[in-house]
């Protein structure tokens, strides 16, 4: 069942990409802003109802989040024991300013924890995916290879590459560091394409200061798990999904190495309740 979903997933993943990359190229979509004044396309829109109707379709009786949707009522989510959590475009700043990376993700949670995650980079043709206890993954075309972070030959005193945002001012991420080792920036679009160049050993953490929700980190959660990694909030603690009723995450990291010393590396902070 588990191999089924993941299948299914991939393909939804890669239609509702292709969508999007159209949309991308024709430059065939409207911007706004949302009450949070966060940016929205209308192709995050329309990726999002064909991924949702997509869902609807194979798997009935699991319900869906979307960004891009209205939520459901707390009360009534605290009873799902599973769901699907997608966010059609991460990185829809990055769509607008035509940096090219931006993704699809998609999750599916089982008992408030993340089991499978798929992640589509339109852009880049290439496809990211996860199932719990099963590996991680990259296929691009019709190659597919499996995945992990980057070993330290020394974990106390190797270079550091740590992935950081285009859009976002870089000082208050630097200011976190509380390191003399050698930190190696490497600019990169959405969150989820961070997890994943992490996943992969390109780059070997990622700092996250600002508003998210959970379906920025469901999908990848899955993939840096699987890859060797983890993702925790500010104050090295796991993040947890659909326990509280808010959807929105707390500042968080993406930790390849678990060699590494994080908590030497970055300064922690007690995360905000939400």
């Amino acid at each position: 069942m588990a191999e089924t979903m993941l299948e299914k997933l991939k393909e939804i993943a890669f239609e509702a990409g292709g969508v999007i990359l159209s949309m991308y190229e024709r430059r065939d979509y409207k911007t706004a802003e949302k009450k949070d004044d966060s940016p929205v396309t209308t192709a995050d829109l329309v990726a999002s109802e064909l991924i949702e109707d997509r869902l609807k379709q194979s798997f009935p009786d699991i319900p869906v989040i979307s960004e891009e949707s209205e939520h459901q009522d707390y009360n009534e989510r605290r009873q799902w024991r599973a769901y699907f959590i997608i966010d059609p475009i991460d990185g829809t700043q990055e769509f607008i300013s035509r940096s090219g990376d931006f993704a699809v993700n998609i999750a599916y949670v089982e008992n408030n924890e993340p089991v499978i995650g798929v992640i589509f980079w339109p852009v880049g043709e290439t496809l990211y995916y996860a199932r719990k206890g099963a590996g991680a993954f990259k296929q691009k075309e019709n190659e597919k290879q499996s995945i992990s972070v980057r070993k330290f030959s020394d974990p106390q005193a190797d270079p550091i590459i740590i992935a950081i945002s285009r859009q976002q001012a870089r000082e208050p991420v630097f200011n976190r560091l509380q390191t003399k080792r050698d930190i190696q920036p490497l600019p990169t679009g959405s969150c989820s394409l961070k997890a994943c160049f992490i996943a992969e050993g390109k780059a070997d953490c990622f700092l996250r200061l600002g508003p998210t929700g959970e379906w920025d980190t469901a999908a990848s959660q899955v993939i840096v798990g699987e890859a060797g990694g983890r993702i925790v909030n500010e104050n090295f603690e796991p993040i947890t999904y659909n326990r509280t009723v808010s959807l929105l995450n707390p500042n968080f990291l993406v930790l390849g190495d678990q060699n590494v010393p994080w908590e030497e590396v970055f300064i922690a902070r007690q995360a905000r309740f939400r």
